[in-house]
């Protein structure tokens, strides 16, 4: 049995998602992604990176930590199936390891098929010289805003149903924007957004959870970033988009069910693609680096 809304707290709702990106063993490095509770329709990026992610930490040392991961989304991952991971073991090294994971699921003809490939790269904890030069955003606190999920339940019973369950469903992230949400698109912005983000309930201290939870979240409102300029809207069914490529760097310790500010801009957008930036910041601190590109092209409205 499987809980309601009305049943889902905050607590379910993060326990689903750390059971979501904790991918069982099959043996010789291959392991199996889950499937997302109640998921229907395509899967989520984040969900595949954060699978993937966790995957390639199983085969490396737990004193070597992730500081950076390469994905490319080849096919949409269906939420039909559980997704196979596979690493390969490319570099065990005195200071860093680096593995590959390729990330399948089955096609109408039950032949495996990748759906994403991902080379993430591993380091020993070493001192070394240190600076940091960005500019934080000065925005609201997220105390002073409305979260996305007060938002969304106003704004959900005047869409089509075709979005309306997508676009209500109970979360496990708290999204607070200061800045434009490129799904309330009434006409052309600025290509940034603010958002303050979080998992709604405690983690485990194990920073390999904090790490796929961001991972996980990075996908969250980066390709929307690039079409803000273009006044368009996917819940109108103006704009098609999918993404192609992602990146995170991990630069600071950090938690994911604290506060994090995610900014994100996209410099440029041509040839029926958007480009992306994220950076991701806790307590005044960079935490972590995104970058993506993804397709978009206009599409035709529905009318219904």
């Amino acid at each position: 049995m499987t809980d309601t809304p009305a049943q889902l707290t905050d607590e379910s709702l993060v326990a689903d998602l750390v059971a979501l990106l904790d991918p069982a063993p099959l043996g010789d490095d291959r392991f199996e992604g889950a499937r997302k509770k109640g998921g229907h329709g395509r899967v989520f990026g984040g969900q595949v990176i954060a699978q993937a992610l966790i995957a390639a930490e199983r085969t490396v040392d737990e004193d070597r930590a992730a500081h950076s991961l390469h994905a490319y989304f080849l096919r949409g991952g269906s939420e039909d199936h559980p997704i196979t991971l596979e690493v390969d073991r490319q570099l065990d090294g005195g200071s860093f390891s680096n593995r590959r994971v390729v990330a399948s699921q089955p096609d109408d003809n039950g032949t495996m098929r990748p759906i994403l490939n991902l080379a993430a790269s591993f380091q020993k904890h070493q001192p070394g010289l240190e600076h940091e030069r960005v500019d934080i955003p000065a925005v609201p606190g997220p105390e002073e805003l409305r979260s996305d999920e007060e938002l969304r339940n106003e704004i959900a019973p005047s869409l089509p149903e075709r979005v309306r369950r997508v676009f209500a469903e109970p979360r496990p992230i708290e999204i607070r924007a200061t800045t434009g949400r490129h799904w309330l698109s009434e006409g052309p912005q600025e290509p940034v957004q603010n958002s303050w983000f979080r998992v709604r309930a405690p983690l485990p201290d194990d920073p390999r959870i904090h790490r796929a939870a961001l991972a996980y979240l990075s996908d969250m409102q980066l390709l929307g970033t690039s079409i803000m300029p273009h006044g368009l809207s996917w819940m109108r069914g103006e704009v098609k988009s999918a993404s192609l490529d992602h990146a995170i760097w991990f630069h600071a310790p950090f938690r994911a069910d604290e506060w994090m500010l995610y900014h994100c801009d996209s410099p440029w957008s041509g040839g029926s693609r958007g480009f992306n930036r994220g950076a991701i910041f806790q307590d005044g601190r960079l935490i972590a680096s995104v970058a993506q590109e993804g397709m978009i092209r206009r599409n035709e409205p529905r009318t219904r």
